[in-house]
């Protein structure tokens, strides 16, 4: 079956295939901790932060935040080639919001990021409202040189949702920050939760269906999981929540696929948090086994990433 849509041997369009393509090698992101925090965390917009974030700002604890960006680049390199033989790298700046500091800081964090010769790609994560004009075009500035991405945590695009998990900012903001970093050339990946109290399943077809609208270029799909520390850890103990079964989440995440275009680029489908500290959804530990699972309903479905783009 031919499947509109760059050369994958999947039915979606992975990152990884992205820059396999481009690259002509597998290209390994290093999980960089660079010490930022969050305005939603430190009181600047409000107290206590979005309600599903633990002490770890979404961060895998790869790297000792002991150690410098450059040390931490250096270690990365080390354990990557020696475990993958890897050879080509992305710095990835993930924990907090990447973005939290002045911009002479920022272009002093981001160039020792880049201090070995076979990085070939910078990825930032931050909070749309974490954005300037001057920052931007710092981050504009390494596109001729470096495959560069500015990753935003958007969850979903329901006032009411980013209200309710108190993210601090809403989805106009994210709106104009995706327009002045698309005006640069910067690639924009965006990050959607899955489940989200209060959020039915057209709920969440709509936030796809709008960054489908935008051509966003990539997305990363989480599903709501459980974390202690956490205001939603606290509203799981008390039974106000609900939780996606392993099926519905299968399920959805296809839907979400179908809707997106062929050459939009996924970056996670499956797995969330640290498995030693997760709480809940259980299921979700099963990376692989959900990421085949998703493959399998593809094809039962005999459909594919972007099948439905051109339908709404």
């Amino acid at each position: 079956m031919f499947f509109p849509r760059p050369v994958t041997n999947k039915r979606y369009y992975q990152f990884s295939e992205y820059l396999k393509n481009k690259f002509g090698k597998k290209v390994y992101k290093i999980t960089l901790d660079a010490g930022f925090s969050c305005p939603n965390r430190d009181g600047t917009i409000s107290s206590g932060g979005c309600i599903f974030c633990d002490d770890g700002g979404s961060f895998s604890r790869a790297h000792s935040a002991s150690l410098s960006v450059e040390q931490q680049v250096q270690e990365g390199i080390h354990n990557l080639s020696t475990r993958f033989k890897a050879q080509k790298f992305m710095s990835y700046f993930q924990a907090y919001s990447n973005t939290y500091k002045p911009v002479a800081e920022l272009k002093k964090i981001y160039d020792s990021s880049l201090c070995h010769p076979d990085i070939v790609g910078l990825s930032i994560g931050t909070r749309p409202d974490c954005v300037d004009e001057k920052k931007l075009d710092l981050i504009a500035s390494y596109t001729d040189k470096y495959e560069t991405w500015l990753e935003y945590g958007l969850q979903s695009m329901h006032d009411k949702t980013l209200k309710f998990i108190n993210r601090g900012h809403n989805f106009e903001t994210f709106l104009k920050a995706y327009e002045q970093t698309k005006q640069r050339g910067i690639k924009v990946g965006v990050h959607v939760i899955l489940g989200l109290p209060g959020e039915t399943k057209d709920d969440m077809l709509q936030t796809i269906k709008t960054l489908a609208d935008l051509g966003v270029d990539g997305v990363k799909f989480h599903c709501l999981c459980i974390l202690p520390n956490t205001k939603l850890y606290d509203m799981y103990e008390k039974g106000e929540i609900t939780l996606l079964e392993e099926d519905e989440y299968i399920d959805i995440a296809c839907d979400c696929l179908e809707l997106l275009p062929s050459d939009t680029t996924i970056h996670r489908l499956g797995g969330n948090g640290l498995q030693a500290i997760k709480v809940a959804p259980k299921w979700l530990n099963k990376k692989f086994e959900i990421l085949n699972r998703i493959d399998e309903e593809l094809e039962k479905r005999a459909s594919w990433q972007g099948k439905y783009f051109n339908e709404y």
